[in-house]
């Protein structure tokens, strides 16, 4: 086998595990950010029934779109999640045919 095939084929296995962790920080991130939307929300509602709602009407009237906008970007954030595994299991299964492509390539097989 070239040299230039074994490196070919080394960096490539190299790419392959690079974006399997990039998928696995992004499962971390997007679990985060699932926690950070509830925490949000629930202090926000502790903090605004602590005022007089007379006090906080100008900040009450844009709690309705702020509600909203975070239901949607948690749906998007849980819609990414349920699709992350297949994800995740395709990357994983691309490494391993990577390391059995580098293995070969180096062993001149």
């Amino acid at each position: 086998m070239a040299r230039d095939e074994v490196e070919a084929a080394y960096f490539t296995l190299l790419r392959a595990r690079e974006e399997l962790e990039a998928l696995h920080r992004y499962e971390e991130f997007l679990r985060a950010e699932r926690q950070r939307l509830r925490r949000t929300a629930s202090e926000r509602e502790a903090a605004l029934a602590a005022i007089d709602r007379r006090m906080g009407r100008p900040v009450r009237a844009t709690d309705e779109a702020l509600a909203q906008a975070a239901e949607v970007r948690d749906r998007v954030v849980a819609d990414e999640l349920d699709r992350l595994p297949a994800r995740i299991e395709a990357a994983e299964s691309y490494v391993t045919d990577c390391e059995r492509e580098h293995l070969a390539r180096k062993q001149g097989g």
